[in-house]
């Protein structure tokens, strides 16, 4: 009959849906996309630390040049003299004091070497190898230092006070003036010191 029409249903086989893909594609979620942020090198900070390394060093020659020379030119001679002795006090008649004069001049002599190094580390703060070498360098000034300061206050006491016990008299109430220089040295010394370990914890930092 003419009013009867057939209906054919047509399924779609996996392999032509698989043909059929989206004209645009649909954006993964944002939370998925992660930017990628590049981090800039911290070297303004190094270079500042460079720069007060340097300023720390100037000072440290300062401080050690002062040591050396106020104990190298320290004497006194007492006005009374006998017929065969003259009361005189010389830095080179201890040789702790001696050790100090000679030590606080090569700590003097080796921070101005060592700043061309430091300037290296201005002009190029990346670099590792300067930093290391001053940390080495600077540690074994700090140790020669330390020993000729510590070495030269232990001698400064006992002229202060003296000791019983051994029978050393006190000699400063005699020699005051050549006390009072010789505790000044010993104070630029022990402050060569902490600006010396200061410089060790600067380069540190700056690795």
């Amino acid at each position: 009959m003419e009013g009867d029409s057939t209906t054919i249903n047509i399924t779609e086989t996996p392999k032509e849906r698989k043909g059929k893909a989206p004209l645009l594609a649909t954006p993964p979620a944002s939370s998925s996309i992660k930017p990628v942020v590049q981090k800039a090198p911290k070297r303004g900070y190094k270079r500042g630390l460079a720069i007060l390394d340097v300023v720390l060093r100037i000072a440290g020659i300062a401080a050690a040049l002062g040591a050396a020379i106020a104990m190298a030119s320290t004497e006194e001679t007492l006005p009374f003299f006998t017929q065969f002795f003259q009361f005189k006090a010389r830095y080179y008649d201890l040789p702790a004091f001696t050790f100090f004069v000679i030590a606080n001049s090569i700590t003097a002599a080796y921070l101005a070497l060592s700043i061309p190094i430091s300037i290296v580390c201005i002009v190029r703060p990346h670099l590792v190898a300067p930093r290391i070498i001053l940390i080495f360098l600077d540690t074994v000034m700090v140790a020669l230092t330390t020993a000729a300061a510590a070495g030269a206050a232990s001698i400064v006491y006992l002229a202060h006070n003296g000791n019983s016990d051994a029978n050393w008299p006190a000699i400063c109430q005699q020699f005051n003036d050549f006390c009072q220089e010789v505790s000044g040295a010993v104070v630029a010394s022990f402050l060569t010191v902490v600006v010396l370990m200061v410089l060790d914890v600067l380069s540190a930092f700056s690795l």
